[in-house]
């Protein structure tokens, strides 16, 4: 999987566990990789990235369960990785985030409004 930043453009703003977390300040959305290497589900990393995120640990997130199926969206990037990419994605909310897992691995992370009106604040 690449990992050089949104194609875009995008700077580095954490290491989410070991995996880069970057910042693309035209789309305002975060985005990090499923690395193929660790074997790691993709609700893993989900969970890391938007902890990361939001500066909270994973145990404090929204229950993940509430917003997707975490085995039916393992089994869907496990078709896709069997698979040539397709331009595949499936997005839904979570923990105040619109998420979009990409057939390629990237995770686009992008901060939806809080319920008092003011948006995730920037990474600076």
């Amino acid at each position: 999987m690449a990992t050089d930043g949104p194609t875009g453009g995008g700077r580095r703003v954490d290491d989410a566990a070991g995996r880069p977390v970057y910042y693309d300040d035209c789309a305002g959305t975060y985005h990090s990789w499923v690395d193929d290497a660790v074997c790691e589900p993709v609700s893993t990393t989900l969970l890391l990235v938007v902890s990361s995120i939001q500066g909270v640990d994973p145990l404090e997130l929204d229950d993940l369960t509430a917003a997707v199926d975490p085995d039916a969206l393992e089994s869907l990037f496990d078709h896709w990785q069997a698979g040539t990419e397709s331009g595949a994605t499936v997005s839904f909310t979570f923990a105040q985030c619109t998420v979009t897992v990409h057939d390629t691995g990237e995770l686009v992370v992008e901060p939806v409004e809080r319920s008092s009106g003011d948006d995730h604040a920037a990474p600076t």
